[in-house]
Formats: C-alpha cells, sequence, structure tokens
C-alpha cells in the first residue's frame, strides 16, 4: 500500500494467562482411576497413568510405540515432542508396572506398532487410540468437574517439584524449554521450606 510505517508497530500481544492451576484434591485420584479402570477397554487407565506418572502429553503418549520403551534402562524416548526435540522420560515404580502390563496386552495386533491404537481407518491403517469422549465419561463417573486431561500433566509436574528435584531435573523430565514456564510450580517449593526452616 505504499505505506512507510508499519500501522501496527507499537501493537503490544496480549499478555499469556496466569495458566490452569487445578490438582487432584481428596480422593479424586482414586475415583479416576477407578472410573478408568471400570472401561471395557484397559487403554483409558494406563494412558491416564502415564499422563500422571510421567507428565507426558496426551499425543506423546497417543503416539507411543513399543520401539519407544526401553524396560532394561527404564526410560521411555519420545522423538515426536511439540517442543521438536528428542526427550528421554525416566519411569517411576508405578509408570514402569503401567507400561509392562500395557506391553503384555494379549489382544495386540500385528498390524501396529503403537501401544495405544485405535481401529484401522479408511486407509486400513491404525491411528491412536480415541480417548476424548471415554475420558469424559470417566470424569462424569467420577464426579470429578472442572478437570482436563492436560491437568495430569500439571499435577505430575508439581509431584516431581514437592519430590525435591531442580528445575533442571524436572524441565528435562517434563519438555519445558523455559525455566519460566516452571515458575508457576516454584510455590510448592516455598512451601516446602517454610516447614524446613521453623526450627532455625
Amino acid at each position: 500500500m505504499g505505506l512507510t510505517v508499519n500501522p501496527v508497530t507499537n501493537v503490544r500481544k496480549p499478555a499469556a494467562g496466569e495458566g490452569r492451576n487445578r490438582r487432584l484434591e481428596g480422593d479424586e485420584e482414586e475415583r479416576l482411576i477407578a472410573a478408568c479402570e471400570e472401561h471395557s477397554n484397559p487403554f483409558l487407565a494406563w494412558i491416564v497413568k502415564l499422563a500422571l506418572y510421567t507428565a507426558m502429553r496426551r499425543g506423546e503418549i497417543l503416539s507411543l510405540t513399543k520401539n519407544d520403551i526401553n524396560l532394561t534402562k527404564r526410560v521411555i524416548t519420545l522423538s515426536d515432542t511439540k517442543n521438536h526435540s528428542v526427550r528421554t522420560v525416566p519411569l517411576t515404580d508405578n509408570a514402569f508396572q503401567t507400561i509392562k502390563a500395557a506391553l503384555k496386552f494379549n489382544a495386540r495386533p500385528k498390524d501396529t506398532k503403537l501401544l495405544f491404537y485405535g481401529e484401522p481407518g479408511r486407509e486400513g491403517v491404525r491411528k491412536g487410540y480415541t480417548i476424548n469422549r471415554v475420558w469424559t465419561s470417566a470424569l462424569e463417573r467420577a464426579e470429578i468437574e472442572n478437570f482436563r486431561f492436560h491437568d495430569l500433566r500439571h499435577e505430575a509436574t508439581s509431584r516431581f517439584v514437592e519430590a525435591g528435584l531442580s528445575d533442571q531435573a524436572v524441565a528435562s523430565i517434563t519438555g519445558h524449554k523455559s525455566m519460566q514456564m516452571l515458575r508457576r510450580y516454584t510455590h510448592l517449593r516455598s512451601e516446602d521450606l517454610v516447614s524446613k526452616i521453623k526450627s532455625i
């Protein structure tokens, strides 16, 4: 248009929101796991447990293949992540047992390497397990409100911080690129410090 000045130069992007801070409370974890285990397909419970025990994103879990898992080293290697970088996720005892159970699933077909697979599409190719509807149904059975699947990642990350892991260690597990992304979890460490300094 022949403008000499960019008209949007001084326009500022809106500040990012504070982000959700929803965590599992009381017996919500037990109710959620029980509701997922009631589902006819065991994939739902295994997927939810992995999210809760590893802080992996839903897409990362649904795209897992048997080749990504090393039971000897007790790690999962993620090559297709949101940040487009390879990440190695160590397995806690709970995560390790969940993975072992999923790998032993007897009904697994030979036409896919996906750990959690769906039915073949029109092209005859199996894609990842579809979780949206069954996840919503599980929340309703567990009578849990205002809780999203991504909140499992927040819960897992919070637990890593509460366990005393450093920011660098937590970031290497969760895949957060910036320490600023972990800023929301620093209050957990502050609350823990209060109990430690009372006797000083």
